[in-house]
């Protein structure tokens, strides 16, 4: 079998998320019982946003594409890390390269997908008058075309560079996916290229949605400082918190992963990584919806419409 970039490993091997045989199955079982709440939860804001016209606002437009994003890349990753639990995880070179465009896509899908959510608070809460206006439909769907736009262009990045390295004798990624810190340990040529793309790539999609998000929240608080209602404080606070809770995991987690010195444990990668690529899929669907009276109503209305049909 031959490789696709001239290397001598045509597959790798996935040490997972820990060699202790004891945890294996205790693992397996937590992170099996995480994507199926995921998979739920994801799915079930996809059709309560969709089954519903009152929910079809840029504030719900956003948070559909978040889920679907969600349910993707946490698609992409935890079925081969299952596997991982019960067997040996072999996956071939060209499974790999695919698994690490993807992954790119979606994380970076993310990044500018709560970018958006930011920018639409911002306008909510500060422009009211004019939010029909700024958010229109149309600028909406370019908003979101630009999202997907940065990601696949940001996952091609990543992945091109990636196949112009060699891979010569050990094909162990002590991790449970393909990702870039580990394959680049692995390389039998100079990484230095690839390092520095990591770098200033990831850099910017990661300072630059965080600058916007930070800037928005700023002219968000200093706007609700004004209010002199006490319930109009209340009001514009709740419906920025589950965001900013959003946010705070999923760059907390990333910045910690890839903008940190290259000297970290691979144990606190992988831990760092599980938060970003595992929790914060479960845990969005419930942010953004166990205090949100319009999801709470939609579900109502489903529900009901479904008892009597």
């Amino acid at each position: 079998m031959t490789s696709y970039n001239g290397s001598s490993v045509t597959e790798f091997v996935l040490l997972g998320l820990t060699q202790q045989p004891e945890l294996q199955l205790p693992l397996f079982l937590l992170f099996l019982g995480i994507y199926m709440v995921s998979m739920l939860g994801n799915l079930g804001l996809i059709f309560l946003i969709g089954l519903n016209p009152h929910l079809h606002t840029p504030m719900y437009y956003f948070l559909f594409h978040l889920s679907f994003v969600d349910l993707c890349y946490s698609s992409v990753i935890i079925p081969k890390m299952l596997m991982g639990f019960v067997k040996q995880n072999i996956i071939p070179y060209g499974e790999c390269m695919a698994q690490l465009f993807f992954f790119c896509f979606f994380i970076i899908d993310e990044c500018y997908i709560l970018t958006s959510m930011a920018y639409d608070r911002y306008v909510a809460i500060c422009k009211p008058l004019l939010y029909k206006v700024i958010m229109s439909q149309q600028v909406c769907f370019i908003m979101t075309v630009g999202v997907y736009a940065m990601g696949y262009f940001g996952a091609m990045i990543h992945t091109g560079c990636m196949l112009r390295l060699t891979f010569c004798d050990s094909n162990v990624i002590n991790h449970y996916m393909c990702d870039i810190p580990p394959l680049l340990q692995l390389s039998c040529t100079s990484t230095s290229i690839n390092e520095m793309v990591v770098f200033i790539v990831v850099g910017i999609n990661i300072i630059v949605p965080s600058l916007t998000i930070f800037i928005s929240y700023t002219l968000i608080l200093l706007n609700i400082s004004s209010i002199h209602s006490t319930g109009g404080r209340s009001k514009a606070f709740s419906t920025c918190s589950s965001h900013i809770i959003a946010v705070s995991l999923f760059f907390g987690a990333l910045s910690f992963m890839y903008l940190k010195p290259s000297t970290g444990s691979v144990g606190q990668d992988k831990v760092s990584t599980v938060f970003y690529t595992i929790v914060g899929p479960m845990m969005n669907p419930f942010i953004y919806s166990l205090k949100n009276k319009d999801v709470h109503i939609a579900l109502r209305k489903t529900l009901k419409k479904r008892a009597l049909s």
